[in-house]
């Protein structure tokens, strides 16, 4: 097992990353100091691993609030649902959260506990490789909604992430690419020689194989905690971590969310942002070439869907880091080096979201 460890002060936590993890008991507990447990999973995730987790905390009081599976159930009415059970069973700020999922499970159990009582604790064991290589790290929490993907919510962080290679085995190889999405991403913002690693063993990867799965979690966690600990709540360097999200939030909100997976959407939408960034010059014909490549070996789709223009600039302008009505993208200045601008060609933009 490797520890890595998200550096912000009183609210510094562990991220614990191994084969079995989910079996030592010790791990979870001592992140827990409240008498009450709430765990919050989905219908698929928790006919498999709900069970083993409560039999683990036999010495606290342990109740279920089991919300349906897809990105479409991102919503108000989970999260009420999740309220509603805490509030049945009298909770109080004696409950600890502990989301077992996928993003869209951590995403929602981490805002209701930002937001219940004005904040209880909660653990994050995610189950998915998307998941598990960003969405449970960085204390990013909260639901969609119908006009924008992520608006409401709050920057939250957990007691402790706990991450369980063995739950991969689970996964159809949908749902393994969307994963490698995210760890795509960490190459093309800020590390090149990752980069390089991921071109070379991407079957592995797609194969499953824990030892270049295990690296390539415990490098893209090290990754993010190293941003988020500069920069909690992405004023500034963060919103690096959005690379291709600005598109791709924009195909899951035009499809309808759980058309495509969050993945799916990011990584066409990097093949997007590379198109602009090649626009600008800044990025080469063959770096292009080579993003795009990856992206493809992935399984991920590099052709954006057929959307109306309007619909697609439309959900681009909700984006979250626009200012002042302009949209602001992560674009790359070479391979390993992103930065957030607004200034390009918007007429480039057109011609990529027309093409």
């Amino acid at each position: 097992m490797k520890i890595l460890n998200v550096e912000l002060g009183d609210r510094s936590y562990p991220i614990y990353i191994g084969s079995g993890v989910l079996e030592d008991a010790k791990i979870i507990t001592s992140h827990i100091k409240t008498k009450i447990i709430c765990i919050v999973s989905n219908t698929t995730v928790s006919q498999l691993y709900l069970e083993n987790l409560k039999n683990l905390l036999d010495d606290y009081q342990v109740i279920e609030a089991i919300i349906d599976d897809g990105e479409e159930f991102k919503n108000y009415d989970s999260l009420n649902y999740i309220y509603t059970k805490l509030l049945e069973n009298q909770c109080n700020r004696d409950t600890t959260i502990l989301a077992l999922g996928g993003g869209v499970v951590g995403d929602i159990a981490g805002y209701a506990a930002a937001s219940f009582l004005r904040g209880i604790p909660f653990v994050q064991i995610p189950t998915t490789l998307l998941a598990q290589v960003d969405s449970s790290v960085g204390g990013k929490t909260g639901i969609n909604h119908l006009l924008g993907k992520n608006m409401i919510g709050a920057f939250y962080q957990p007691q402790a992430v706990v991450i369980d290679l063995n739950v991969l085995k689970t996964l159809d190889n949908r749902q393994i690419s969307a994963g490698l999405a995210e760890v795509i991403k960490y190459g093309l913002i800020w590390d090149e020689d990752f980069f390089k690693y991921l071109e070379v063993n991407i079957e592995n990867l797609k194969q499953l194989d824990f030892d270049h799965l295990e690296h390539v979690i415990y490098r893209s966690c090290e990754i993010k905690a190293k941003v988020v600990s500069e920069d909690e709540k992405e004023s500034g360097i963060r919103a690096i971590l959005n690379l291709g999200h600005t598109f791709g939030h924009a195909i899951e909100n035009c499809l309808g969310y759980g058309e495509w997976l969050h993945g799916e959407a990011v990584g066409c939408g990097m093949v997007l942002a590379a198109k602009m960034s090649l626009t600008q010059a800044w990025l080469s014909e063959s770096e292009f070439d080579r993003v795009k490549d990856l992206i493809f070996r992935a399984n991920l789709p590099i052709e954006k869907p057929k959307i109306d223009y309007e619909n697609f600039i439309g959900a681009m302008k909700l984006d979250k880091k626009n200012k002042d009505k302009e949209i602001y993208l992560v674009l790359q200045q070479g391979i390993g080096k992103a930065i957030v601008t607004n200034k390009y060609s918007s007429s480039a933009l057109d011609d990529v979201i027309k093409s």
